[in-house]
């Protein structure tokens, strides 16, 4: 019996006058692999914002298994299972990768020394970081400072870091855009890897091929409402996700 892991509720939120979410719910299993799509403006980076903490609520409500997060602050929210990574690359370019993936580790302890450990503690969090690398395929790269490293692999560091936080429910935001069709394949490769671990996925995309491929529903938003929820190739045939898509003019 299937149990969800997110929930959402009735979930709304204006800017000004402008209701950019409008009465949103759905669920995401555990264990599943989710993409929220949509045409561009349809609200999919707002509800990210919102289930991560970056926005507040107007209306709704949003759990993590069973714990209701609404109004929790966000770095709260990652001790409850949650983790994200952003649309454009947020690593710390100076710092090298081993670095980059222990910042990861922090939200997991209210201790200070735990951003910057000291003694065994840092060997210990080196040591998990490094571990962490080799088994995403990335333990060439321990050493090198972030900014010239290609942009595929920073990518994927990017994701490696945000599971450092141990996340039941790991958020993505395009993960997939600007990546060459190699890249793609071997970022695939390790979201897969990390799906088989237990991991929820719930990811914003653009690329339907990679949805396709990667994951087993989606949710579909237009002007701030779902439209659909259902498998990728079901939300193919759908004559509303079709005119969201491509317009009244191509849907029969």
């Amino acid at each position: 019996m299937s149990q969800s892991l997110l929930e959402l509720q009735s979930v709304s939120k204006s800017f000004g006058g402008l209701r950019v979410i409008n009465d949103v719910s759905f669920a995401v299993e555990k264990g599943s692999r989710t993409a929220l799509i949509g045409p561009n403006g349809a609200g999919k980076t707002t509800l990210f914002n919102l289930i991560s903490g970056v926005y507040d609520l107007d209306a709704g409500s949003i759990s993590i298994d069973g714990m209701d997060i609404s109004h929790m602050p966000a770095h709260k929210r990652c001790r409850f299972g949650l983790s994200r990574s952003f649309q454009n690359i947020r690593l710390m370019p100076h710092l090298s990768t081993v670095e980059n993936v222990m910042l990861g580790q922090h939200s997991r302890s209210s201790l200070p020394g735990q951003l910057f450990p000291i003694g065994i503690g840092r060997n210990r969090s080196v040591r998990e970081a490094e571990d962490a690398l080799q088994s995403a395929g990335l333990n060439t790269y321990p050493g090198q400072i972030v900014a010239d490293l290609p942009y595929g692999v920073q990518k994927r560091i990017e994701v490696v870091r945000a599971l450092m936080a141990k996340p039941k429910l790991l958020l993505l935001d395009e993960p997939a855009a600007g990546l060459n069709a190699t890249e793609t394949d071997a970022l695939l490769d390790l979201l897969t890897q990390i799906s088989a671990t237990g991991v929820t996925l719930l990811v914003v995309e653009h690329d339907m091929h990679f949805v396709s491929r990667l994951c087993q529903d989606v949710v579909v938003l237009n002007f701030g409402e779902k439209i659909f929820h259902g498998t990728p190739q079901s939300a193919q045939q759908e004559p509303a996700v079709l005119e969201a898509y491509l317009g009244t003019d191509h849907v029969a």
